[in-house]
């Protein structure tokens, strides 16, 4: 078990070191090697998870995502009224539970009986907390989105890619003479 964490270790960091190169070889035909500075520190993936870590958005803002503002901020505004919706109605709900409880009245002053504010109760804190699952999952989200799109930032796009859908027939001996769809994608 010790050899094979070893193991496990150095592969990790020989595979760390062999992509910290900073710069691309580009051979020619005539055998020449040319050295091109990569322009990959200039969007540094770290960077932009550490600065979407800080301040919620600012790794689209360092990745030059500016429409993604909108998204994330919009994201996060929404599920924060959910919240103070669903904890307002929680706090309301199980102070009448225990007006309830303490006074031994039948009904509460909004007209619920003990265990209708128990469920009520229940499923106000249930969705809360459903709520701060989900404004945590879009702080992650956000954070991997600055994260890929700096690594996506310097990727070289095929001018020539050509993707279409185009109607087929087919005529096979099992199935007959078929019509569809295709995908069709060109490099």
């Amino acid at each position: 078990m010790k050899g094979f964490l070893a193991g496990c270790f150095l592969f990790i960091n020989f595979g760390l070191f062999a992509q910290s190169n900073d710069s691309v070889r580009v051979v020619t035909p005539s055998k020449d090697t040319i050295l091109v500075k990569s322009y990959a520190n200039r969007y540094s993936p770290r960077k932009a998870l550490l600065y979407a870590a800080v301040l919620p958005g600012a790794g689209q803002v360092y990745t030059k995502k500016y429409w993604k503002l909108p998204l994330v901020y919009g994201g996060m505004f929404a599920t924060g009224y959910a919240i103070n919706f669903y904890q307002d109605g929680y706090q309301k709900y199980k102070s009448e539970l225990f007006g309830v409880l303490e006074s031994g009245a039948t009904l509460s002053p909004s007209g619920f009986t003990e265990s209708q504010l128990r469920t009520i109760v229940d499923r106000y804190r249930r969705e809360r907390d459903f709520m701060i699952i989900i404004m945590a999952g879009i702080y992650l989200l956000q954070m991997v989105d600055a994260h890929v799109d700096a690594h996506l930032k310097e990727f070289d796009l095929n001018p020539t890619l050509q993707v279409s859908i185009r109607p087929t027939a087919e005529n096979s001996l099992m199935t007959g003479t078929t019509a569809g769809l295709s995908l069709v994608i060109r490099f």
